[in-house]
């Protein structure tokens, strides 16, 4: 099961990296002459109301998405590996403060922080700026999580024995955290990563159905999900469910890859 989720999220992203190649049309050019079309040879998953073909928009939307939770999840990964490394060698007293910001961090309701912080974003920004703010407040909202984890191991590791050697020997503390404490800390980093990403991904998905995503002419799989608000627009064309259904492939993908790590735990 891990080796065919592993070989999905690869097909995926070599799809998604060719777009450009794979799109038959651009993802911003507007067909008037055939709005909310169906499925046909020229736009084999139909057009959207403004006439824009829904394959191109999905393949474009999918790689924007699939490349920036991951990108976000990983920069929220190595903040949290940061913080915990240094709080948790620096004393007790850095490892309370640090302890402490993420456990106000974790008390809040982080989706609607998230929500919060997008609301206050001028709504006219560019469309590159409002992305890359985006996922930037993913990645710096999402800290705290891996960060109490990772504090934890850290205080574990530093009572070992070899860690209690090093310390005898007589190496400094920047070379114990690299050379002796970080190579235990990255499976607990990658798993952190896997349960992220999809948080990620969803979260996006969540912001684009309230207007909060990712905006026009860029497409997102959240942006292309307010399609689906109309629900009796979906009988009609169910092709409109192709960005609902790459995403639930694509978390069940990362989700699976954890069940697996977690198994072999």
């Amino acid at each position: 099961m891990k080796r065919a989720a592993a070989a999905t999220l690869c097909v995926l992203a070599v799809a998604l990296a060719l777009a450009g190649i794979l799109s038959p049309h651009s993802y911003r050019e507007q067909f008037r002459e055939s709005p909310s079309a169906g499925a046909s040879r020229r736009f084999p998953l139909g057009t959207d109301a403004l006439g824009r073909d829904r394959l191109s928009r999905t393949l474009h939307g999918g790689r924007l998405s699939l490349a920036c939770a991951p990108l976000a999840a990983a920069a929220s990964g190595l903040l949290a590996l940061a913080l915990g490394l240094a709080g948790g060698l620096a004393g007790p007293r850095a490892q309370r403060l640090v302890a402490t910001a993420a456990d106000v961090c974790l008390s809040l309701p982080w989706l609607f922080a998230l929500l919060a912080a997008r609301a206050a974003l001028p709504l006219n920004a560019p469309p590159w700026t409002a992305l890359v703010l985006t996922f930037a407040l993913l990645g710096l909202l999402g800290w705290a999580g891996p960060c109490r984890l990772i504090l934890a191991a850290v205080s574990r590791h530093a009572q070992s024995e070899f860690v209690l050697f090093a310390h005898a020997a007589g190496c400094s503390r920047l070379r114990i955290a690299a050379i002796q404490i970080l190579p235990n800390l990255l499976p607990i980093a990658w798993a952190q990563f896997l349960v992220t990403a999809p948080a990620f991904l969803l979260a996006e998905a969540n912001l684009g159905l309230l207007g909060l995503g990712v905006p026009e002419p860029l497409p997102s799989l959240g942006g292309m999900l307010r399609e689906l608000q109309d629900v009796s627009a979906i009988g009609s064309h169910p092709l409109a469910l192709a960005p609902a259904a790459l995403l639930f492939v694509a978390v069940s993908c990362f989700h699976l890859l954890v069940s697996a790590d977690e198994k072999h735990v």
